[in-house]
Parts: structure tokens; sequence; C-alpha cells
């Protein structure tokens, strides 16, 4: 019993928590991703989208509350331990010398907590529409939420476009790092496959950014274009 409670203190399931938790979010970015590229399909199709997304009901706050669980218990373990890095190194060296250590590892606590503050942002600004509240009065002829047209209204203003693409390219170079690290974790590490492994770890990362980055771009760009939204309230 007293190993077992060792166990859960210790930095080994810290790793995997943090390993299985990124897995979890990666699939939802991938998700997320592939949703955003039904801006190109045209209102219609992205508004369709997004209601079908709010008539889940019970089972979207099921999605969002594994999704909470998986963000809060992935940033608790990358802090613990960092802390824990940082204790069994006291002493600040001299002269710093990395060895096998990538750009992208020795920035990954800066990198997902930049990405961490982002996300609260986007939150506050797409979904909650704490930041942009006449968001929340946009409606498509059929009386949905117009999606489509908050998107455009929000990647029109420059800012809020560069500080989004400055976030993906983070949250590149964050997953680059962190898909290899979680897969070694939970014991998809061989030699014979490890090349194609930090290949596909970079595709995977790289075409989620592009996918991401392409919506501001495509709307900056006008390959998606603006059409006339529905104020509530109004004709």
């Amino acid at each position: 019993m007293a190993s077992f409670f060792s166990f859960l203190r210790s930095s080994i399931l810290s790793k995997v928590v943090m390993a299985a938790t990124g897995i979890i979010l990666l699939l939802f970015l991938i998700g997320h991703m592939l949703g955003n590229m039904q801006m190109y399909l045209g209102p219609a199709r992205m508004n369709a989208y997004a209601a079908m997304l709010q008539g889940l009901g019970g089972a979207l706050w099921i999605v969002r509350a594994v999704l909470f669980l998986s963000v809060v218990l992935h940033v608790i373990t990358s802090i613990r331990l960092k802390l824990s890095n940082m204790a069994a190194k006291p002493s600040a060296y001299v002269r710093k010398k990395w060895v096998k250590a990538t750009l992208t590892s020795r920035t990954m606590f800066l990198t997902g907590s930049t990405i961490a503050l982002f996300v609260t942002y986007h939150l506050l600004h797409f979904t909650f529409k704490a930041t942009h509240p006449q968001y929340a009065g946009l409606r498509d002829t059929f009386g949905r939420m117009d999606v489509y047209a908050m998107v455009i209204a929000a990647y029109r203003e420059p800012l809020i476009s560069l500080v989004y693409i400055a976030a993906m390219v983070l949250l590149g170079f964050h997953l680059n790092h962190a898909t290899l690290s979680a897969l070694q974790t939970l014991g998809v590490n061989h030699p014979k496959y490890n090349g194609f492994i930090e290949k596909l770890s970079i595709t995977v990362s790289l075409l989620i950014v592009l996918g991401f980055i392409s919506i501001p771009c495509g709307v900056f760009l006008e390959i998606i274009k603006p059409v006339q939204a529905t104020v509530a309230g109004g004709m």
C-alpha cells in the first residue's frame, strides 16, 4: 500500500497523466481544426455544423467536462514536473550545454503557458463573447447563431488575427515535442519506428497549425467572403 501511494506522488505518474491528457487534447485539436475548415464550405455549412454541436445537449457538456479536466490535469502535472526538475538542479549551471535537447523541448513550459493564456482569451472571445458581446446578436436567415459572420468579423481585425497566428505557431512548437514525448511516455518507442514517429509528429503538428492559420489568412485574402448577417431584434 505504501508503494502505491508513493507511485501516486511520483513523477512517473505525473508524466503518464500529462501524456494521456496531451493525447486527448491533441485529438480535440484535430477535430476542432477540421470543424473550423467548414468555413471554406460557406455560411450554411458552418452554421449548420455549429448548430449541430449545440444540439448535442448533455453529450456536449460531457465532452467539455473531459476537455476541462484534461486541461487542468495537464497544467498541474506540467507545473509539478517543472518544479521537480528545478528542485533537482538547485544551482544554475555556469554554462548551459544542450546535448540532445531541441528548441521545442527547451521551451515547452514557456509555450505551454502562453497557449494557456491564449485559450483563456479565445474562450472569452468566441465562446462566452465577453470581449465582443455584439457577436451574441448575430443570426443567419434560419435564426441560428451566425458563427460564419462572427469568425469573419473577428479576423478582419488585424490585431486579433496576428495574436491568433502567433499563438498557433507556438502551438506547433509545443505539439512537435509534446506528441513525441507523450508517445514515448506511453510506451510507443522503438528504434525501428522512432524515425517514422518523429516525422509523423512534425507532419501532424504542421497540418494542425496550417489548418488553423488558414482561417484568418482566408478571411484577409477574401477567400472566405462575408455575407449579410441578421442581428437579433433587427430586420
